[in-house]
């Protein structure tokens, strides 16, 4: 997935640098196997806090459709992933 989905008008008003937090964290957990994901989404929870990145509800779903939009099928898998570790 290249970075066209941030350019979606449905983002416009949520910060790029939210957006680009979220595109690194899709491209680095591609790759992971499953017992790599849980620490690396930790870490990333960290990053997060330490960045003061925080995503509210309605956030998380306009985003989430977008990329959905956007995503290959394999990052798809890391979206699942990522969201049924976040409790959604």
């Amino acid at each position: 997935m290249t970075d066209n989905w941030m350019d979606d008008p449905s983002l416009a008003d949520i910060d790029r640098g939210k957006l680009a937090f979220l595109q690194s964290l899709i491209f680095e957990s591609r790759s992971l196997s499953r017992e790599q994901m849980l620490p690396f989404l930790m870490a990333a929870v960290r990053k997060s806090k330490d960045s003061r990145i925080a995503f509210d509800g309605g956030e998380v779903k306009r985003i989430t459709s977008v990329i959905r939009k956007y995503a290959a099928p394999e990052e798809l898998e890391s979206l699942d992933s990522l969201l049924r570790l976040r409790g959604r």
